[in-house]
């Protein structure tokens, strides 16, 4: 009897313990929200993706410990509206703020509004760049416009104040404080905004030593000569040409040197202690330069290892920094309960078609990093490549923590994915809208559809030019179809599915633009 007893108990135990393993652990009804975003951070410049070019082993404990997007995209490739755009859940024309000359009208619904309201407490600091004052946050901390990378001022709840330090290290330092002082009755979300890797790239003065002799791979199509296409031969954003100039971009500040901004002194701000540092590191290259009188390719050769040693400095320093708050968080148990976010405003040209900064739709600047760590609960992990874009986070922050969506944001809930990582009805096109021209760059104004395969550009306002790359087969996008007899059937569909999205999107007024 006793023997039947304890083996009917340890049936029922193991009975108990398989049924126990397949219930699925209950994802947190109210997980914080850890939201970090650099500015023209490129995907090809995180290992996670390739490592090329550089180690980010921090930013790869994310995608690590979550998952990595291998298909996300913005919807207007330049700083201010693609802040607007994940903050609005709206596409720029929707939300108003179509080049970075407006101001944002910050009356308008935002996710950090939505949640405060429904209990989180919210929190800015870093890169706001849209002008007018932050709303929908409990604290914020912010650069003013673009900010400084040494000793920079930071408006705190409207007080302005100068700070010594490097940038990317002081903005850590105060979301790490806040996260400490937070009402810790409270989930959170904090947007965690670095002004890196943003253009001059003036690295901290302990990241100098590593780059100064590396050689950097130079891109395939960096001589590209753009050949069937008007609006990339009509762009000033080269690298081979005074695009990029010698003293505000690379450094080299001497009389003897030819600049558009003969007064600029990138070590105005400085301490005596950093400019010591910045003259051991950077006098010797300009003497070694002056010594070589460079021309033509080798000149252009040279502008791009420059460039990317010190872009790729500032990357190290947003890599050590975020993982100074990933450990924060799993120092004190936070990890298991936050959704953490990394992203940038947009992508950015590594000398891609001889190229640095963005706008363009083609691939470099229209594409963005995007890892997450989940919270637990949610199983999904490595690869997701279904097409998701900028206006998909607001609602896929709402979502995760129990709000609902108004019905006026245009992105969808990237949530599906992260339980199933399938969704039959999920996007097959995304859609994209530049508008900033004439301005510095000279990118001109353009808009079209990308699926997964292919991609359609029109260029409008002051050109009437159509663009069609096949990825498949031309990843590069240096051979435009548009003018192919094959394709032609192809051009019709996309430009019909292109109408299709812009009557989706309400897109479709020209006039005002």
């Amino acid at each position: 009897m006793k023997k039947n007893t304890l083996k009917i108990v340890g049936i029922l135990l193991l009975q108990f313990l398989f049924f126990a393993c397949q219930v699925k652990e209950k994802p947190i009804e109210h997980p914080n929200i850890l939201f970090i975003m650099t500015d023209d951070h490129s995907y090809q410049t995180i290992s996670a993706y390739s490592d090329k070019l550089i180690q980010t082993p921090n930013l790869d404990r994310i995608a690590e410990e979550g998952v990595i997007f291998h298909n996300s995209f913005v919807g207007n490739s330049i700083c201010a509206p693609s802040r607007a755009t994940m903050l609005t859940g709206k596409h720029t024309h929707k939300n108003g703020q179509i080049n970075n000359a407006v101001t944002f009208d910050g009356s308008q619904v935002t996710f950090p509004k939505l949640l405060k309201t429904a209990g989180y407490q919210t929190a800015l600091i870093g890169k706001w760049h849209l002008k007018s004052d932050p709303t929908g946050f409990d604290y914020w901390n912010i650069l003013p416009g673009q900010g400084q990378y040494y000793n920079p001022d930071f408006i705190e709840m409207g007080e302005k104040k100068q700070y010594e330090g490097y940038c990317t290290n002081l903005t850590t330092d105060f979301a790490i404080n806040w996260l400490k002082n937070r009402d810790k009755n409270k989930p959170f979300c904090l947007l965690l905004h670095h002004k890196a890797p943003h253009r001059t790239w003036e690295p901290d003065t302990a990241n100098f030593d590593e780059f100064k002799d590396k050689v950097y791979p130079v891109p395939e199509n960096f001589f590209d000569n753009y050949d069937g296409r008007r609006a990339a031969k009509e762009q000033h954003l080269s690298i081979r040409s005074t695009d990029m100039d010698l003293r505000y971009d690379l450094k080299m500040q001497d009389k003897h040197i030819v600049s558009r901004f003969p007064n600029r002194d990138h070590t105005k701000r400085m301490n005596e202690q950093q400019k010591k540092a910045w003259n051991a590191y950077y006098n010797p290259i300009k003497e070694d330069f002056l010594e070589q009188k460079l021309n033509g390719n080798d000149l252009y050769l040279w502008k791009y290892q420059r460039y990317m040693r010190d872009y790729l400095a500032c990357i190290r320093s947003v890599d050590e920094n975020v993982g100074r708050v990933l450990d924060y968080l799993k120092e004190n148990g936070l990890d298991k309960n936050t959704l953490i976010v990394y992203t940038s405003d947009q992508g950015f040209y590594m000398g891609e078609h001889g190229w640095f900064d963005k706008r363009f739709m083609y691939e470099e600047s229209l594409r963005t990093p995007l890892l997450m760590h989940l919270p637990e609960g949610y199983s999904t992990r490595g690869d997701i490549t279904q097409l998701v874009q900028n206006i998909d986070y607001a609602p896929t922050f709402l979502d995760f923590a129990g709000v609902d969506i108004p019905s006026s944001i245009q992105g969808r809930s990237l949530k599906p994915l992260l339980i199933d990582n399938v969704d039959p009805e999920w996007r097959d096109a995304i859609y994209y809208h530049y508008y900033e021209f004439p301005n510095e760059h000279m990118v001109k104004r353009h808009y079209g559809i990308r699926t997964n395969r292919y991609k359609l550009i029109h260029f409008y306002n002051d050109i009437d030019e159509w663009e069609l790359y096949d990825l498949e087969n031309d990843p590069q996008e240096m051979n435009n179809l548009i003018d192919s007899d094959d394709h032609m059937e192809l051009i019709d569909s996309l430009k019909t599915e292109l109408i299709r999205l812009q009557e989706k999107y309400d897109d479709t007024d020209r006039s005002t633009y």
